[in-house]
């Protein structure tokens, strides 16, 4: 497994490698849907003040809060995230991996393929997709604002 400190310092796509050789290793979608779900038990919990409506994602069956984080500094974003399902969990920290720790234009810009290459789809029920997703495009939407300040800030 990759630890958490190596998430951010390298690109994108290399992380989606990582998770597609990980997921290689598993025969069988059972076998996938517990390692997401121990993905999930490895999870930080989001503390209850982060627990807010304006934290919430919209478009998912279950509960699910993410904060961001912006360090003008090295202009990196770190996202965190709850749910109060524990395949759910599984998913953030999969998405955590992927887009925590970097620049909000490599995030921004950024068209997963990876959850399709390891066989979520056929995993994950309809509106667990839908929650996917979801989480996917309020990620890139918080990118989005940030890449759009970084880029006014070096513009003047």
């Amino acid at each position: 497994m990759v630890s958490r400190a190596m998430a951010g310092t390298s690109p994108i796509r290399e992380e989606e490698a990582r998770i597609r050789e990980e997921f290689a290793l598993f025969d069988d979608p059972r076998g996938r849907l517990e390692y997401i779900i121990e993905l999930g038990k490895g999870l930080p919990p989001l503390e209850e003040s982060a627990r807010t409506e304006a934290n919430r994602v919209r478009g998912c069956q279950s509960q699910v809060w993410l904060v961001a984080d912006y360090d003008p500094a090295s202009d990196r974003l770190s996202f965190r995230a709850d749910s109060d399902a524990l395949i759910v969990r599984g998913l953030i920290a999969l998405l955590l991996r992927l887009y925590s720790g970097r620049h909000p234009a490599e995030i921004a810009s950024h068209e997963p393929e990876v959850f399709e290459d390891i066989g979520l789809s056929r995993l994950l029920t309809p509106g667990r997709q839908n929650g996917l997703w979801s989480m996917i495009r309020r990620i890139r939407e918080i990118a989005s604002v940030y890449a759009g300040r970084a880029a006014a800030v070096s513009a003047g």
